[in-house]
């Protein structure tokens, strides 16, 4: 019972959270004008290496924990 309020909750918050962003215009100046000028390229190829950056440095993380934990065993 407690699990099916809490999914319940969990649901109407996204729903009410994710609402006001759908209200926004489809297309934006300021997007329209970066395409034209090609500067929406450098933003997806800084955000995609902030993101492979992060994930590489998550993952060799869970490798030094790992061997950590096996030295400690």
């Amino acid at each position: 019972m407690r699990n099916a309020i809490l999914f319940i909750l969990t649901g109407l918050f996204a729903l009410f959270t994710v609402s006001p962003l759908m209200a926004q215009p489809a297309e934006t100046e300021m997007a329209d004008i970066m395409r034209s000028n090609g500067k929406i390229y450098v933003v997806v190829a800084v955000l995609a290496t902030i993101l492979a950056g992060l994930i590489l440095y998550l993952v060799s993380l869970d490798r030094r924990i790992r061997r950590m934990e096996r030295n400690i065993d």
